[in-house]
């Protein structure tokens, strides 16, 4: 492949990637994701209960995919800010890893 197919390629992805990231919070499921079903399996709900009042260790720039106070606009915002950073990221390791 050729770089130009490369590049045409890599902007088609971020592309696709920027469509989802507007689109996810209009189309996302209300319902708890897997990970918490799983856990309302195993734990019991006094134990997630006290696990949730305990906090984490870091507190989220964005908590929930969302910027506090911007609506739907805001959970846009916070994902494809997320998703330009973990492209751009990535595209830097792959420049450091390659040479």
């Amino acid at each position: 492949m050729s770089s130009r197919s490369n590049m045409k390629f890599l902007y088609a992805g971020l592309v696709i990637a920027l469509i989802i990231a507007v689109l996810a919070p209009f189309i996302a499921s209300s319902d708890p994701d897997g990970l918490e079903s799983a856990a309302e399996g195993v734990v019991s709900e006094e134990k997630l209960a006290e696990m949730e009042e305990a906090g984490s260790v870091f507190s989220s720039p964005m908590p929930d995919y969302a910027i506090e106070g911007m609506g739907k606009s805001g959970e846009v915002a916070a994902i494809v800010v997320g998703t330009l950073l973990v492209l751009g990221i990535s595209y830097g390791l792959g420049k450091v890893i390659k040479k």
